[in-house]
């Protein structure tokens, strides 16, 4: 039995700046915008990983959310509570200097870390934290 990852979900206060950051900075691909009851929900994906997609969502997307989780989600969100993903990049360094450039909320610049990685933190327009990840060379 073959298992993968195909997507996976981060919560949105603003689909224009998620857009913005998510595409333009980070240089995903969009490849879904749907729109459906007052939501929406984006897909995005690295052009090099084309089965694998992060779908950008509204928080407390779920119809079965009652009215008082999604003002709990959305204040989650708007503290930077909810967690976010990982990104793996072959240039940790040149990443981070352009979401610095872009002006991004940088919260660790890139670090060598005692597990092998050198890594960075930032987080996305809606708050949620990202970190990124460059293997050591072989």
């Amino acid at each position: 039995m073959d298992v993968r990852l195909a997507q996976c979900f981060i919560a949105v206060d603003d689909h224009d700046k998620a857009l913005a950051f998510y595409r333009d900075v980070l240089g995903l691909e969009v490849r879904n915008d749907v729109g459906f009851e007052g939501m929406r929900w984006v897909t995005v994906g690295s052009p090099h990983q084309p089965d694998v997609e992060i779908v950008l969502e509204p928080p407390g997307a779920n119809p079965d959310a009652s009215p008082a989780d999604r003002l709990a989600l959305a204040e989650l969100l708007a503290k930077g509570m909810l967690r976010g993903v990982i990104l793996a990049t072959d240039d940790c360094d040149a990443l981070w200097e352009r979401l610095r450039e872009h002006g991004a909320d940088v919260l660790q610049e890139p670090t060598d870390q005692p597990w092998g990685v050198r890594d960075c933190a930032f987080r996305d327009p809606a708050g949620n934290l990202l970190r990124c990840f460059q293997r050591p060379a072989a």
